[in-house]
Order: structure tokens, then sequence, then C-alpha cells
């Protein structure tokens, strides 16, 4: 225990100077697309239409579409790390008041409250008093800070995790109605070596994460998070390969990544069956100017552990069926490319170096396209032109739960993907930015990708691309259980 303090003096004395520079970056109520500025996001709330999340400092963003951010999130209690939770019809917030380091000292306490609204403009905005469901002194070996809230979907009963590495992660049940600590109960050591715990649970496992490494050192940050898992919500929480987190187990769910560095504070966020997302801080975001930033992934699930994914990239590809491996085409007339057949390589003579064959090009093709609307099929891919297709970002900067609706044209081209009244899909030959045209691509957690548009003429209700038959796309609503519902990108961008 000496030895985790002497390591972490330093990383919680920054930690207090982020705390004052939160409470400042807070108030600024600037849009901020896909890369929001916060510290400790709390596990993000959908209330009413919006996203909520709360970081250290008291103050929190907003999102109308989970990509544009605002500041204007609010809570009171200041202090640092909270986490939130939807209990029937209403919100509990947890959070810790000092603690951590924060200040000099580790004495600290873990507060709860509740709201019917996370919306401050409701008249129903209105947080009740703070109650204390865990406390810690100056020489104690646990820190009250860090709070991860779970509701256990088996049994109804609640439970709050809290704890850095000046000791150890500590597990105490609450009261689902009151928010209070259950009388009587006493706390369960289930980790050392990490902080920012969280828990869930999934398949008859109880997942444990923290937040391992070093925080508050912008691009020299080490955060990583890590996982443990047991049958039982009080432990043992043991790793893939058998380690108890009580001895400094966890297998890394998500680390650094590219530009961004310092992976912290999990939080999930399930959509519905078959796709879920993760929310977390990058300590720096390069791309920021080296600010701590809320990050949203792909939550995937690999042999019963949980992966950090990475987000859809931007490029050319082969838009795949997991059903059969047919691919999106055009429904245009085959154009044979030039080579034809080749001798086999038999009989003698003066043979000449075989020489490369070009590819097809669109050029190739193009003008052989009718100029209107444009049937869309499935077939083998053939790397032909009228199969490949560039996605980028829909210029108008519209997004949803961490990430941007995308724009999906015939590469080289601005023939657009588009959805149809007749849930059906068309190619058309201009991209005007309508609401069919934009689609939202998300990664299940089995690594394929859900497709839909944002919206299909003369249906309320949400579709996605699914394969009807082996040879034919349509708009229907997602199944996970179906290969149907499901697809996978190839990139295509150089060939």
């Amino acid at each position: 225990m000496k030895k985790i303090h002497a390591q972490h003096t330093g990383r919680h004395s920054l930690r207090h100077a982020l705390m004052a520079l939160t409470l400042t970056a807070t108030t600024a109520a600037t849009a901020q697309v896909g890369a929001p500025f916060i510290h400790d996001p709390s596990t993000i709330m959908e209330c009413e239409g919006k996203y909520y999340t709360f970081g250290t400092g008291g103050g929190g963003l907003i999102s109308p579409d989970g990509w544009t951010w605002n500041s204007g999130a609010q809570r009171p209690g200041g202090g640092a790390a909270p986490d939130a939770i939807k209990i029937g019809d209403r919100y509990l917030i947890a959070y810790s008041a000092t603690g951590g380091g924060l200040g000099g000292g580790h004495a600290g306490r873990v507060l709860t409250m509740w709201n019917k609204t996370l919306d401050p403009q409701s008249p129903d905005f209105k947080f009740t008093d703070a109650i204390e469901v865990a406390s810690s002194i100056t020489d104690e070996d646990c820190d009250a800070i860090d709070a991860g809230l779970m509701l256990d979907p088996t049994t109804g009963r609640l439970w709050l995790v809290y704890g850095t590495y000046f000791g150890y992660i500590r597990l105490v049940e609450l009261d689902p109605k009151t928010g209070e600590r259950v009388k009587g109960n006493k706390a369960v050591n289930v980790a050392i070596d990490c902080e920012a715990g969280a828990l869930m649970y999934r398949d008859g496992w109880y997942y444990l994460l923290g937040t391992h490494g070093t925080c508050c050192d912008g691009v020299n940050s080490t955060y990583n998070i890590v996982v443990g898992r047991s049958r039982k919500v009080t432990g043992p929480y043991l790793d893939n390969v058998g380690r108890d987190m009580l001895k400094g187990g966890g297998k890394m769910v998500i680390g650094g990544r590219g530009r961004t560095f310092g992976a912290g504070h999990f939080g999930r966020f399930i959509e519905c069956e078959g796709v879920e997302k993760m929310s977390f801080h990058w300590e720096a975001d390069l791309d920021q100017g080296g600010r701590s930033v809320l990050a949203i992934h792909p939550l995937t699930w690999k042999d019963g552990w949980p992966v950090g994914a990475d987000q859809f990239k931007p490029g050319t590809y082969e838009i795949e069926s997991e059903r059969r491996g047919y691919s999106l085409e055009l429904v245009v007339d085959f154009v044979r490319a030039q080579g034809g057949m080749r001798m086999f390589g038999f009989g003698g003579g003066n043979q000449q170096p075989p020489q490369p064959v070009a590819s097809q090009s669109l050029a190739d093709v193009v003008e052989t396209w009718p100029a209107g609307d444009v049937r869309i099929r499935m077939a083998d891919y053939m790397a032909r032109p009228h199969q490949r297709w560039t996605i980028t970002p829909a210029p108008d900067g519209s997004g949803y739960l961490g990430g941007p609706y995308y724009k999906i044209t015939i590469a080289g081209t601005d023939r657009a993907l588009t959805a149809t009244a007749d849930a059906e899909v068309i190619a058309t030959p201009t991209f005007t930015g309508a609401p069919e045209q934009l689609w939202r691509i998300d990664m299940c957690t089995d690594g394929t990708y859900r497709i839909m548009p944002k919206s299909v003429p003369g249906h309320s209700e949400p579709l996605a691309l699914v394969s009807a038959g082996d040879c034919t796309p349509a708009l229907a609503p997602f199944d996970f259980k179906s290969d149907n519902s499901k697809w996978n990108f190839r990139d295509r961008s150089d060939k």
C-alpha cells in the first residue's frame, strides 16, 4: 500500500489542479462536436430525448443527438468523478466530496441524490438533499472517491463501488428506493491497483472494470481500462488468466489509440440487443489541444470479455452481407474487364514474360450506367467500380450517439445510397443530404455492423439494411439474432 501511495502522490495533486480547471471549462457554452471536453465522465444517461453526462467539478454536458455536445448539465455538490443511473422514473447521482488525494488528503465522502429529470430547464428539475453512503479517513486503506453504480438486473439490488490507488476498491449495497446505504451492510474489498470502478452484468457474469495507470498528466498519462469477472457480485473478480483483481489482476479493455491517450472512467450504454457503446474519457486528445475529452466507442464482446473497439473510419469499402458474403452493388450491365482468357502455360515457343493487367476503372464503365436512379442488389465481389462505396461523414455535421451520420456513394461519383418509401434501397444520381440519404453505422457486439438510414420516407419506426435474400437488400427492423441484419466493411481504398 505504501508503495502504491508513493507512486501516485504526484498523480493526485495533478488531479486536484485539473478539478479546478474543469470547473472553469464546463462554464463555456460552446458546441463540441464528437470530442467534448470533460474529465471523469459519468455513465451517459438518456432523458427526454437528450443525452447527459456529468464530470469532475460539478458541471456536465448535454447533447440532443449523442454527437454534438454542449456544456449545461447541472448537479450540485461539486466534488469529483460522479456516476448516474436511472431507477424507475428517477435518476440517481453518486459523487465524491474530496478524497483521492484532492486537497492533499484522503479523507472523503461518497454521496447520492435523486432527480426526476436531468433537464435543468424542466419545472421538475430539483435534486434531493445529498445522503452520505461511504466515507474514508486520512489514513484509511481506501479512498471514498470515484463512485460506480449498478442495479442488478437479476435481483433488483443496487450496488456501489468506490476507491482509488490509495488502497482498495470497495463494494457496498444501497437501497434502490432511497439511495441510502443498506443498514448493517459492510464494505467488501474487490480490487486493488486501480480506480474509477464500474460494474455491469451480462450472461450470468458480474464484471468489475477499473482504471489502471496514471492520470492527469496529459499526453504522458498511462490510464487504461481493465476488467475481471465473477459469478457473484461480491467477487472474487478474476481476469482471463485467473488473476484476482485483489492481487492486481485485470484484462485490458481499452488503452491509448493513435493520437488519444489515457482511457479512463468506463460507462456502458445499451442501445438494443446486440448494439452497445462504452463511454469514457481520453486524458489527452492531440487533435483537441491535448485536452481531456469524452469518448464513445463501440463495446464488443469476445469469448465472454468486453472489448473496446475502434470507431468506424471513413474510406472506400466493399459492403458485405454476413448472410452469405455477397456485396452491395449497382444493378448495371456487366462490362467485361480487359484481359480475357489467357494461355495456361502449356507448350513451348518464345513466351513473353506476363504483364500486369489493369483493374477495371470507373471511366471504363460509367458511360454505360443509367442516368437516373439505379436499383441495388448483392453479388459476389469482383473489385468492380459498381461495387465500391465511399463513406464519409455527412457535410451537415449531424450525428447519433458516438458517431456522425454518413454519406455513402459509389466511389468517384455522387451516386448516393438512398432509402425509399417501399423499404428498399437505390442509388440516386446525386447526394442532397435528405434524411433517407444519411446513414448511421453501429458496430454490433460481435464485431459486425448495423446500417440504418436516419429515416425512411413514410415509416415512423427505425429500419435497418437487411438481406431479404441472398441477392436482395431491403429495409426492415434490426434483428441481432439474424445474420440478415449484419454487415461487414472490407477496405477497398486501393483496389
